[in-house]
């Protein structure tokens, strides 16, 4: 008798905790990432959120599209979602025919042609995405389109090493992939 009142009141506690234990967050629709790569000995880091597809094939960058409709500043898209796309160079940079010094800065594209993207280099820092200021621009450069060899799920940026003091940054969603050079000085 006494074991079965020591068990029922352990399984009595047990179950307390369990119901009062909160159930897991779900992750987040747009999870943060990271791409960085080192060139010639300097640091260079894209922070960004990642958002999905999510069935909406064909309905991302149309002039009717998904930016449009949730981005104030369309055609400029923060390239990326939530907080504003980060970048961070330990080096001075020329990325595609843009002088960039080293230092932070925010990333956006121009998809007006959404299939020909401007590159823009934000002075502006900190900043939440939707909020765009040309005034802050540091400039901008054409980027080189392609179509990735499969539809892209989740957005992507990927930095490349292309050898020497080289490298390519490539933003791929959806059926868009777009790329730039970069020298490191």
């Amino acid at each position: 008798m006494k074991h079965l009142l020591v068990c029922t009141g352990l399984l009595f506690a047990a179950a307390t905790l369990v119901a009062q234990t909160p159930p897991p967050k779900p992750p987040p629709a747009s999870p943060a990432a990271t791409e960085s790569i080192t060139i010639a000995g300097n640091a260079i880091t894209i922070k960004y959120s990642s958002p999905g597809v999510k069935g909406r094939e064909g309905q991302i960058f149309t002039k009717d599209g998904l930016i449009q409709k949730t981005h104030k500043s369309y055609p400029v898209w923060r390239a990326g979602a939530n907080s504003a796309t980060n970048l961070h160079t330990d080096a001075d940079l020329t990325i595609g025919d843009l002088a960039v010094p080293k230092g932070d800065y925010t990333l956006f594209v121009d998809i007006s042609d959404p299939d020909n993207w401007t590159f823009i280099v934000s002075k502006a820092t900190g900043e939440w995405g939707l909020r765009y200021d040309k005034t802050q621009d540091l400039g901008s450069t054409k980027m080189i389109m392609s179509k990735p060899p499969a539809m892209v799920e989740n957005l992507k940026y990927t930095l490349t090493d292309l050898g020497g003091s080289k490298a390519k940054l490539t933003l791929e969603w959806e059926d868009h992939s777009a790329s730039v050079l970069i020298t490191v000085h």
